[in-house]
């Protein structure tokens, strides 16, 4: 009998409190800031290239295994304008397949790939979520410019000549 009560009671309660779910494509809730969503590649705006140097590294440490990436030899590098010698040629995600870990992030070792806040990038097409490079760049100058991105570890380009020759004092 009291459990009976205590159970209409319970719902007298939940019937006069405000819904906590949204009616979703006229409603949206908030996104928490420390939300991950889709990777994307950055940008070297001092130099004119991708940070990306196509080292396989993030693709090996895929657990899906949704990435892959070629990678050239770098033009600029041999003009003495960049310090890498290698650059990406062609990166492809298939963002149907990727789980939004985050280990290519972490793994990353030239801060070339970042997580977005971009959370739908829902279409009507099977496999119309694979981005190639062309796109990952777009989506990264961009957050680059939202956000005020910096790398971890700023990189200075390559120098040629006598001052490269200059023996470097170690710290003791």
């Amino acid at each position: 009998m009291f459990g009976n009560l205590k159970g209409l009671l319970m719902t007298f309660k939940t019937t006069l409190r405000k819904p906590v779910t949204a009616q979703y494509p006229k409603e949206r809730l908030p996104i928490e800031p420390r939300r991950m969503g889709f990777p994307m590649l950055m940008w070297d705006k001092n130099v004119g290239e991708p940070y990306c140097t196509a080292c396989m590294v993030c693709i090996r440490e895929c657990p899906t295994q949704c990435m892959s990436a070629n990678m050239k030899d770098n033009p600029l590098q041999a003009e003495g304008k960049s310090a890498r010698r290698k650059i990406v040629e062609s990166f492809e995600i298939n963002i149907g397949r990727c789980i939004l870990c985050g280990i290519c992030v972490d793994v990353c070792n030239f801060d070339a790939i970042e997580m977005s806040y971009e959370t739908e990038l829902s279409t009507f097409v099977r496999n119309g979520r694979r981005m190639d490079l062309r796109e990952l760049l777009e989506r990264g100058t961009g957050w680059q410019e939202q956000s005020g991105w910096k790398p971890k570890k700023e990189r200075q380009p390559a120098k040629r000549g006598p001052e490269a020759e200059a023996k470097v004092e170690e710290p003791t």
